[in-house]
């Protein structure tokens, strides 16, 4: 048995999720929020037989393509260390990060 833990960008979460249940995999959602543009991300947990690895990661991979954005970002402006000009840059987004862990035990009440 396996645990599958996907960060994936908020846009992509319900699609993902209905996508999932519709393919008869249990999902359980967690909101969380990631590090680099503290952005809003969520976070799925998926129990699956081994057997089942193969086509959770595909539909993981269809549903989360990664695309451009623009973000701002803060850059201190000539002869001052204190005042701070807002500077859009392109950032990918999107996509997934996938953990996969082996799992000895799985109990369900």
């Amino acid at each position: 048995m396996k645990l599958v833990i996907a960060i994936v960008q908020d846009e992509d979460s319900s699609r993902l999720i209905t996508t999932m249940m519709d393919e008869g995999f249990g999902v359980t959602k967690l909101a969380t929020t990631g590090g680099f543009l503290k952005a809003g991300n969520t976070t799925l947990l998926i129990g699956l037989e081994d057997d089942r690895l193969e086509q959770c990661v595909g539909l993981i991979e269809k549903v989360c393509k990664s695309r451009r954005q623009i973000a701002s970002t803060n850059i201190p402006m000539s002869g001052t260390s204190t005042m701070y000009a807002p500077y859009p840059i392109e950032v990918t987004v999107g996509g997934a990060t996938i953990f996969v862990l082996s799992v000895d035990q799985f109990v369900k009440f």
